[in-house]
């Protein structure tokens, strides 16, 4: 991420900059935080505050619901799964890096060496004849 798009992605846009970017009615959008699909910030003053995130949120709610037809009960499914799908390809990577890990540091010992005493998987090594 740029340092330029770190500092927009504090910056807060209003309801009414955000329903006129995307030609909603602000009725629209407050729907939308009301049934869940959107949290916008709050200021001190309670004045709702989007972030680019948020925006980039509403897009793909915009997407779901202009262009396919979903409804909001499917949005929100369609929104959870995404969440879901994230998370899990996170833990997928940080498990395929412990297994390469765990497998330079097991072929390190195959030639010379003894195994590791903690593996993961128990390996036998021959020893050369």
């Amino acid at each position: 991420m740029s340092p330029r798009r770190k500092t927009r992605a504090r910056a807060g846009y209003m309801i009414s900059s955000v329903a006129e970017l995307y030609k909603l009615h602000p009725q629209t959008l407050r729907l939308y935080e009301r049934v869940g699909l959107l949290k916008p910030s709050r200021s001190q003053g309670n004045t709702r505050l989007y972030t680019d995130d948020d925006l980039e949120r509403l897009e793909v709610i915009l997407t779901l619901a202009r262009d396919m037809g979903v409804n909001l009960a499917g949005i929100e499914i369609i929104l959870n799964m995404r969440e879901k799908m994230v998370e899990m390809e996170k833990q997928m990577t940080e498990f395929a890096t412990v297994v390469q890990q765990e497998l330079s540091r097991v072929a390190r010992y195959a030639n010379n060496e003894k195994p590791p005493r903690h593996a993961i998987v128990p390996m036998r090594i021959r020893q050369s004849r």
